[in-house]
């Protein structure tokens, strides 16, 4: 059987396609169709409720003195002071570290901040990453800021960092609250920066809760068997029967694919419109459901990537093994399909040539094609998908492809560490939780053990992505209840030590 498709999954939710024999397409696009992904049904009647939009005049290089460094652009972010106690009783501010996409996505996706802020008084602030949602360098125009190597070499997470800061530190300025205490916060890539604004930046922010934040998904620190171990693993604990059925479903679309009318009984199968289908374009879409179904298996009815039931790993299981399906290996798949792109059951047909991309995060091609170089998708003979090796040279051979550059899969580990962790940071680091579930397949690259009584992490053996940055909800199960109780304890605690050596007049 000739291999399939290589996918590679970057936090927060992104992939792309590089086949065996080279790369696909010179554009990584997301795979999940505009029609289906929607934004986050939020518990408040409107976004408006949530935050204001504001803009700060932000430099464009923070590390060279060239006279194209100094030009600027406008950096979004967002606020909500509802809560805050006000500069006078030093109330805290929570920020957001933002993601690879539009800030109001992740804003919506994050209630345990607005779940907590009238506890602690706090003022919520979402920043947005540079080159994504509106805040685009060189005057706003995507076709400029896009373009090439030249522009986009302004895209990466140390220039996005020190953006955070240099906002932060004005805005307490500005809001007379230069002695507030600030927490910052993310999931994923933002629960990455999260932690790497602790260590870089600890004059500016107290503390981090860094969620599902695949630090050590660098270099060798991680197996790149991991990711879909892991994923295997989530549905083979549903389903010894649903595992198979998936494992050996590959063979069997790639030699339907062959035959002589083959993709039309594909396509029939999978209701797949009428203007493009391949092979390999079925097996990257199942696929595609398979890895964030497994990453958004929440124990709650979801629609973050798209509307899900809860437990959803579990209801692609049961329409599997439904017996009325027979031995119909399509029908099944096809009815595990549905519960990642139609639960809403409003969808006509799948066109897997929807290369859109509604929540902005297309220009993480350029920072898995610059220091992003997380070794995922390796598969081994138990994987639920076809085994095949992690390869850096086809990536490299797309990304000199795309953007005539080489990436440089030590940068990150150069500049922020990951390699003996615990012995690096056990005398360094302070004030960060590093909350994993277990069952997303990014915990693999996480701190999943307490490096020191104040690097602390947190782990949920039914968890799964950034789950506890989620809005809470009357069915939360009672151990994510704990987790985010076990959060608020520790913040708590990060707090009292500030205001007590503020009080003292510790430095």
């Amino acid at each position: 059987m000739k291999k399939m498709a290589t996918t590679f999954i970057l936090p927060c939710i992104f992939l792309f396609s590089i086949s065996s024999s080279g790369f696909s397409s010179a554009k990584i696009t997301p795979r999940f169709p505009s029609s289906i992904v929607r934004p986050e049904q939020l518990s408040v009647s409107s976004q408006t409720e949530l935050y204001e939009a504001k803009y700060f005049t932000q430099l464009l290089d923070h590390f060279n003195y060239q006279p194209q460094s100094y030009r600027t652009f406008q950096q979004r972010y967002l606020i909500n002071d509802k809560y805050w106690g006000g500069a006078d009783k030093l109330a805290p501010i929570f920020v957001y570290t933002g993601n690879e996409g539009d800030i109001e996505w992740f804003a919506q996706n994050t209630g345990f901040m607005f779940d907590t802020a009238p506890h602690f008084q706090a003022l919520l602030v979402f920043i947005e990453h540079r080159f994504y949602g509106k805040s685009i360098p060189f005057g706003g125009d995507t076709n400029v800021a896009y373009s090439n190597a030249s522009t986009l070499g302004y895209l990466s997470s140390t220039q996005a960092l020190a953006d955070y800061a240099t906002l932060i530190i004005d805005l307490k300025k500005n809001l007379s609250a230069t002695n507030s205490p600030v927490v910052v916060f993310g999931g994923s890539y933002g629960g990455m920066l999260a932690a790497w604004f602790r260590l870089k930046y600890p004059h500016v922010a107290i503390g981090a809760l860094a969620s599902s934040a695949p630090i050590l998904n660098f270099e060798n620190i991680t197996s790149p068997y991991t990711f879909n171990n892991i994923i295997t693993q989530d549905f083979r604990s549903e389903s010894e029967n649903c595992y198979k059925v998936i494992k050996g479903s590959w063979e069997q679309i790639e030699e339907t694919a062959m035959k002589n009318g083959g993709l039309e009984v594909l396509r029939k199968s999978f209701r797949i419109c009428k203007n493009y289908i391949s092979g390999g374009a079925i097996e990257n879409w199942l696929s595609t459901a398979y890895v964030y179904t497994a990453m958004t298996d929440y124990p709650t009815p979801s629609n973050f990537l798209s509307p899900m039931p809860a437990y959803p790993v579990k209801q692609m299981c049961k329409a599997i093994d439904d017996p009325a399906q027979g031995n119909d290996t399509f029908a099944k798949l096809y009815g595990a399909a549905n519960v990642y792109y139609n639960y809403t059951g409003t969808a006509a047909c799948f066109d897997l040539a929807d290369d859109s991309d509604p929540h902005g995060l297309g220009e993480w091609t350029w920072q898995a094609c610059t220091e992003m170089i997380m070794p995922v998708n390796a598969n081994n003979e138990e994987s639920i998908f076809p085994v095949s090796t992690w390869n850096y040279s086809n990536r490299a051979a797309f990304c000199k492809f795309a953007f005539d550059i080489e990436p440089r899969p030590n940068w990150i580990t150069t500049e922020f560490g990951g390699h003996d962790i615990k012995r690096v940071l056990k005398r360094f680091g302070s004030n960060i939780i590093f909350f994993n579930g277990l069952r997303d397949p990014w915990s693999g690259g996480g701190v999943l053990e307490s490096i020191s009584k104040s690097i602390v992490a947190i782990v949920a053996k039914d968890g799964a992505h950034h789950v506890d940055l989620r809005f809470a909800t009357s069915e939360d199960p009672e151990w994510l209840q704990d987790v985010r109780k076990r959060e608020v304890k520790i913040i708590t605690k990060w707090f009292s030590e500030y205001y007590h050596d503020l009080a003292h007049h510790f430095s």
